[in-house]
């Protein structure tokens, strides 16, 4: 029997991104038990150190973030840890923009309610009567504030900029391959603050970083303050960069939306926020990129 080289572990991943290395040289596992891997790739999984297993000399989480790789450990035991930043930026920001409609018009709650019509059987005696109840308002010619414009802000702005709204983008961190990656009509804020007083929607962008001076919970009172009541925030980044329990009182108090597919104990049922599952990069072409690029 031919050996082969090398061999990987995958975690829920698509193996169709790996097809670039040669079966004869490489082997894919998805059976953990002693399969003594090379490497391990993994998207959502929460790794454990006990499942690293001495032959592992390098892991790839097949997304942007590794807060599901305990990587200060990695390190420590020489383990390089990658990432796949950019890779599924196509994919969130077209989630985003599915946000953007989500948050201007009572999408779910219409769809719900034709649901239970149907039930009955009143849809058609009621589709023309009831339609008042779920009235919206137009993206086009509204403000959006991206908060982090790195690939996934970048391509949202353009997409909102082709929609016909006006962006205005915040990223202290902005590199030069992003900036050029902006419309040429986007404003450039100041502060978080400053960004989001005047918009009609904001997409939060940005990475989540623990620890003092970190981003936990930074769309908070003082944030949400400087807001229109009415504003939509969309947030397919991290959970915790919002502080739900100020993102309540923002809701409670105005006509505000929040749109986010992270779980959120407080806000599940609240009326004016759309919860859905952690859709961000779950398309297949996300994933084979995630995997290839890994």
């Amino acid at each position: 029997m031919e050996r082969r080289n090398h061999s990987f572990y995958v975690w829920n991943v698509t193996v169709s991104g790996l097809a670039r290395f040669p079966s004869k040289n490489y082997e894919v596992k998805e059976d953990w038990e002693n399969n003594n891997a090379h490497a391990i790739l993994l998207r959502s999984h929460k790794l454990q150190e006990s499942e690293v297993d001495v032959s592992v000399r390098a892991i790839a989480r097949c997304g942007a973030g590794t807060n599901n790789v305990p990587v200060a450990r990695m390190s420590e035991l020489g383990i390089p840890v990658f990432n796949t930043p950019g890779a599924n930026a196509n994919a969130v920001k077209e989630l985003v923009i599915c946000g953007l409609f989500l948050g201007s018009r009572r999408l779910i709650a219409g769809i719900n309610h034709m649901t239970q019509l149907g039930e009955q059987g009143l849809q058609k005696e009621r589709v023309e009567k009831d339609k008042s109840m779920f009235g919206g308002r137009e993206i086009a010619g509204k403000t959006l504030a991206i908060i982090g414009m790195g690939h996934i802000g970048a391509a949202t702005a353009r997409e909102a900029s082709a929609l016909g709204m006006k962006t205005v983008g915040y990223d202290p961190a902005l590199s030069i391959e992003s900036a050029l990656k902006l419309p040429r009509e986007i404003s450039i804020a100041d502060s978080i603050s400053s960004a989001v007083a005047e918009a009609d929607y904001i997409s939060l962008n940005i990475p989540y970083i623990k620890g003092e001076g970190g981003t936990h919970g930074i769309i908070g009172k003082d944030v949400l303050s400087h807001m229109k009541n009415d504003a939509v925030v969309l947030n397919f980044a991290r959970g915790e960069l919002v502080d739900s329990d100020a993102m309540k009182e923002y809701l409670d108090a105005g006509d505000g939306r929040y749109i986010s597919d992270f779980p959120d104990d407080l806000l599940w049922n609240h009326k004016n926020a759309i919860l859905l599952p952690h859709l961000g990069a779950s398309t297949e072409e996300a994933e084979e990129t995630a995997v290839s690029i890994a």
